[in-house]
């Protein structure tokens, strides 16, 4: 079994922005002849590269404490779980998902889905770090991103 350092999952974090990024920034190319759609794509992406800089400072901060949190042994599992997932790990990971978004319906669904399971993995991290008013300003981000998709969602009838 895996145990993961808070090193190690705070660069994870830094590497989920950076997929997240990643998506949002094809799929505002991929539709671009949609405007609100490329713009939404284009909001989120510029935001994850907002969040990877703030999880990439963070990472510098803990690194400067030392030694890992006192509950670290009860949170690792909980951690890797996510870490692990089908949205990071997985065989329906991010980048190769990517392919099968074929419509406006598709991104929406595949960006609502890899929101919640990063808002979610964010949930857990902000449990073992001392820092924790940043993280809290990224879950709102992420939930922000959230109310967004689903008021896309909504507003293009989808259910």
């Amino acid at each position: 079994m895996n145990k993961y350092s808070i090193n190690e999952i705070l660069e994870m974090s830094v590497q989920t922005e950076r997929l997240g990024r990643q998506f949002y920034t094809t799929m505002a190319e991929k539709f671009k002849s949609d405007g609100g759609l490329n713009k939404l794509f284009t909001t989120l992406a510029a935001k994850e590269k907002v969040h990877e800089k703030i999880f990439t400072e963070l990472k510098d901060m803990v690194s400067k404490h030392g030694p890992e949190p006192v509950n670290w042994e009860d949170v690792t599992d909980y951690m890797r779980a996510f870490v692990e997932s089908e949205f990071f790990l997985g065989r329906g990971k991010s980048l190769p998902s990517m392919d099968r978004v074929k419509s406006v319906r598709d991104a929406v669904h595949f960006a609502l889905g890899f929101e919640k399971e990063t808002l979610l993995y964010f949930v857990g991290l902000r449990t073992v770090v001392k820092e924790k008013e940043v993280v809290d300003e990224v879950i709102n981000e992420e939930r922000s991103h959230i109310m967004w998709l689903e008021r896309f969602k909504r507003d293009m009838g989808g259910s």
